[in-house]
């Protein structure tokens, strides 16, 4: 099955300055969001109420004015909002301004911030040449320069035992071990398009990613569903079985209700010391594993796929937002960023965004 059949969609310890977002007039729906005049969302909260009926306008106006405020007020990128924006956004619309302001945004860290000062983190130079290399096969299906770029930078910042020293905030599952990089080393190479997996620097990175994992292997589920991914894209990542197992071990973690939880993905500690919550499904973890479970070759017509995306229409906010708890504490619960961007990643891959 190719991955692509149906069109889809570092990191700051920071954090963002929230604002009020302004409602369009009755009937006319969400205006369009640019940089100029992007204000931050409404604080992530559980409270939120659901909205009526699913909204595919206010889920791409929720993620654009997420991802251009962050931008225009934190002035860097992060994984839970505006990386993963450039693999949601393009199903939403590929030459709409906020997908091509954020866009080059991304490419301007290649070719402007690191010549003249450098990567913030060798995080920032894996997540650039992974976003960069996705939203190319996403879109022109061709390898731009600057993505070739940055991916070629990646393997410069590859330690000698294949892995990569990344960010820790103890805010999992993105920026807590050096084992979630090594997966998106291993993403950004499998998706790049054009065989650049087959150039010789590629060939010799995923030599030394290979032994990484071999000799240190995802600790949670939820980075196995990382290699899992990059497996789809490029298998010889995982084994046949291996693939199997990961993909039945996400999928019998489906709620009665169809969702799946976030928390359930990993064995993360609170820093508030409260207990995570495995009961209470997701858009996180219900998107990324009907994604995931789509693009493995699992039908859409699938009961379990059928019953994730059916929670998910039903569990949108008034915002567009789908909520996701915070592993770390009950605060910002910025990771409802990354949520929405997999929420609508799932429903496009089943064709559902109607």
């Amino acid at each position: 099955m190719n991955p692509f059949a149906h069109r889809i969609g570092a990191v700051a310890c920071a954090t963002l300055i929230a604002g009020t977002v302004t409602a369009a007039e009755p009937g006319t729906g969400p205006q369009p969001v640019t940089l100029e005049t992007a204000v931050a969302p409404e604080a992530n909260t559980p409270d939120e109420p659901l909205a009526e009926t699913f909204s595919l306008a206010q889920g791409k106006h929720f993620l654009d004015s997420a991802s251009l405020a962050w931008q225009k007020q934190r002035d860097c990128m992060t994984c839970h909002t505006n990386y993963l924006y450039l693999l949601s956004r393009p199903a939403l619309g590929v030459d709409d301004e906020a997908h091509r302001t954020v866009r080059k945004y991304a490419e301007d860290l290649v070719t402007e911030r690191w010549p003249d000062q450098g990567p913030r983190w060798d995080t920032e130079v894996a997540m650039a040449a992974m976003v960069l290399a996705y939203n190319d096969a996403l879109t022109t299906k061709r390898l731009h320069p600057t993505s070739r770029q940055a991916l070629d930078r990646m393997w410069t910042v590859q330690r000698d035992d294949g892995g990569i020293d990344w960010i820790q905030c103890d805010w999992p599952p993105f920026e807590s071990d050096d084992e979630f990089g090594a997966t998106m080393m291993a993403l950004a190479v499998s998706v790049a398009p054009q065989s650049y997996a087959e150039t010789p620097q590629a060939q010799a990175g995923i030599a030394k990613l290979k032994q990484y994992f071999a000799a240190t292997p995802p600790p949670t589920l939820h980075h196995r569903a990382m290699l899992l991914w990059a497996d789809i894209f490029r298998p010889g990542w995982l084994s046949e079985d291996e693939r199997t197992a990961c993909l039945d071990e996400l999928l019998a973690l489906q709620h009665d209700d169809g969702s799946f939880s976030i928390a359930a993905l990993g064995d993360w500690q609170r820093a508030d010391d409260t207990p995570q919550d495995v009961a209470t499904g997701d858009g996180y973890a219900t998107g990324l594993i009907v994604f995931l479970a789509r693009r493995a070759g699992i039908p859409a017509s699938d009961e379990r796929l059928v019953h994730g995306v059916t929670w998910l229409k039903d569990n949108q906010r008034e915002s567009g937002r789908w909520f996701t708890r915070s592993l770390h504490k009950d605060s910002k619960h910025y990771i409802t960023h990354a949520g929405t961007s997999m929420a609508l990643m799932a429903l496009a891959a089943c064709d559902a965004l109607e």
